[in-house]
């Protein structure tokens, strides 16, 4: 006799209350304002605009370390997300979780293509590898149009170990 599916508006608080915890976890995320947005398994990271994310109030554009956290936490959430969605899926973690030990950078290079404008911003990550012991992803930034980036990065990150 099979299981009966689990209706769709439990995997979807699941998944939600999974990614909340996730990020709930970085106080460096609630600190820049990054909002992580869930369409199924892809996510994209929103940096709402904010005064105190400008770095040159000449032009006025986004300052570059708030370019480079911004890219950098997408690509942490995202190695994370992909790491933890197996045990998720499972229903291996209770409300209180998930108490995941985050990627380490080893290094990360941010390409700068224009000014960030004073506005939304918004991320994606792509993970290029990922094994036991290290990762390298690729992050893209833009505003108004996906097409037109002002920033992207490449990033190579240490995963934790995991629980067996």
């Amino acid at each position: 006799m099979s299981r009966r599916p689990e209706p769709v508006q439990a995997i979807k608080q699941r998944r939600d209350a999974t990614l909340q915890n996730l990020v709930a976890g970085v106080p460096y995320i609630q600190f820049l304002g990054i909002q992580i947005d869930r369409r199924g398994d892809e996510l994209t990271a929103v940096l709402p605009y904010h005064d105190k994310l400008i770095g040159n109030p000449m032009l006025p554009a986004l300052h570059g370390g708030v370019t480079a956290a911004f890219l950098e936490v997408t690509a942490i959430m995202e190695l994370s997300w992909q790491m933890i969605w197996e045990d998720m899926e499972a229903g291996k973690f209770d409300d209180n979780e998930p108490k995941v030990a985050l990627p380490k950078t080893i290094d990360f290079t941010v390409d700068y293509l224009r000014s960030g404008l004073p506005r939304d911003a918004y991320a994606r990550a792509r993970v290029n590898r990922s094994g036991r012991r290290y990762a390298s992803v690729h992050v893209e930034t833009w505003q108004d149009h996906r097409s037109r980036l002002f920033a992207a990065a490449t990033g190579h990150f240490l995963m934790p170990e995991r629980g067996g």
